[in-house]
């Protein structure tokens, strides 16, 4: 019997992208080994409802981290960090994740899966120089640091160089490296110099580890095509742009005035700005983000296209975490995206892409999608197979078989 060990920051059931996946990501690695004994260690940082017994596994140990740092710890720090770029609030927090993650017994594993989560990677940073890596495939959620994500404003720091050091020694000492993107793979395979090659397994969505019977605070279509977004506008994506293509087709067209809506969920922006800007525009709705379980009932019963944005402008080489919830849906999607990014690599039918800051494109992609929804509902396939379970056990079992040198 094969015997798992996943080591996890968040499994949250609240909407954040990586609680979203790595719970999907358990519930895909049991459909792929049901005899298997998957076995959980979840560090998080303060008590909350996560519906654990919803995850197919055999046993989770729950860890909770304080993540006060005593004040004299701050203190120091005012200066320590000024003479030698290395910041012991970081240590304090990190060594957190350390003490727990040194005494697992990793030994009785065949594979051990240790996935990060945020910007910060304070899993992956708290395992450097631990024996349990030489059983870890570690994945990477993000670009660590976060001068490397793309739309990203932070600033490269000594700091930061210091933390990449010590990333680049957790990749050398790991048994496997991989990532959700094949561009991030690449990317990061370079940036840490590592030997070995990164691999790619993309995020996952499984609805069996969620519980949607909450639905009351989505709302009701009332329009034939609704076209909806979800999500936060940061790391370069632009909504106001689909706004004013939006607002143009309907101006010109009274069929897609009478028709259509396009209802978006924002966060991350002036909302109230935005309502403004569009008041006079009744067919755009704009509104806050919604918990995740009344958002994906949202989209699953009364959305009819779907957008994408993807981080921009001129790159992105991030997975999106939407993206295995969308494709599951089976339905239209519209994906704004940079000249270069993950999603256009994998989107086989080009108008499912629109360039991110071209608007007359933006706005002929959409109108073939409405027509296209006006006359017809059947189910597609913008991400072909990609996320299918089969693709998912043949893309790790070629992790899960990878032996390093000595």
């Amino acid at each position: 019997m094969i015997r798992f060990l996943a080591i996890v920051q968040d499994l949250r059931i609240s909407g954040t992208s990586e609680g979203i996946v790595s719970r999907s990501f358990l519930a895909k690695l049991r459909a792929s080994y049901p005899a298997a004994e998957i076995d959980v260690v979840y560090i998080c940082t303060y008590e909350r409802e996560d519906r654990l017994d919803l995850l197919p596994v055999n046993n989770i140990k729950t860890f909770l981290i304080d993540l006060k740092i005593p004040f004299f710890t701050k203190f120091i720090n005012r200066f320590y960090w000024r003479i030698f770029h290395e910041s012991l609030n970081d240590k304090y927090l990190i060594n957190k994740y350390t003490q727990i993650i040194k005494n697992i017994d990793y030994h009785q594993y065949d594979h051990i899966f240790i996935r990060s989560a945020g910007v910060e990677h304070e899993m992956i940073l708290a395992t450097k120089d631990l024996p349990i890596l030489k059983k870890a495939i570690i994945n990477f959620h993000d670009p660590f640091p976060l001068f490397w994500y793309a739309g990203s404003k932070s600033k490269f720091s000594f700091l930061e160089l210091y933390r990449l050091k010590n990333i680049c020694e957790v990749v050398k000492q790991a048994k496997v490296c991989s990532s959700p993107a094949q561009l991030l793979s690449n990317d990061l395979e370079h940036l840490y110099g590592s030997r070995k090659r990164f691999y790619t397994y993309p995020h996952q969505f499984c609805s069996s580890v969620f519980d949607f019977s909450d639905n009351s605070q989505m709302i009701k279509k009332s329009k034939k095509v609704t076209i909806s977004y979800h999500g936060a506008i940061m790391f370069g994506r632009d909504i106001e742009i689909v706004l004013d293509a939006y607002q143009e087709l309907i101006e010109e067209n009274a069929i897609f005035e009478n028709e259509t809506e396009l209802i978006c969920r924002l966060k991350g922006v002036n909302l109230k700005m935005l309502q403004e800007k569009y008041k006079t525009m009744g067919n755009i709705i704009l509104l806050d983000t919604l918990n995740f379980v009344n958002s994906s009932i949202e989209q699953m019963q009364e959305a009819d296209i779907l957008l994408i944005l993807e981080n921009g402008p001129l790159y992105s080489n991030t997975l999106m975490g939407k993206a295995p919830f969308l494709a599951d849906l089976r339905k239209p999607i519209l994906a704004l995206s940079p000249q270069r990014s993950e999603i256009r690599g994998l989107v086989e039918d080009q108008k499912y892409i629109a360039t991110m800051d071209d608007k007359n494109e933006i706005k002929n992609k959409l109108k073939i999608l409405i027509e296209e929804r006006l006359n017809s509902d059947v189910e597609v396939f913008p991400f072909g197979d990609y996320f299918s379970d089969g693709n998912f056990r043949k893309m790790l079992d070629e992790v899960l078989m990878f032996e390093p040198k000595n």
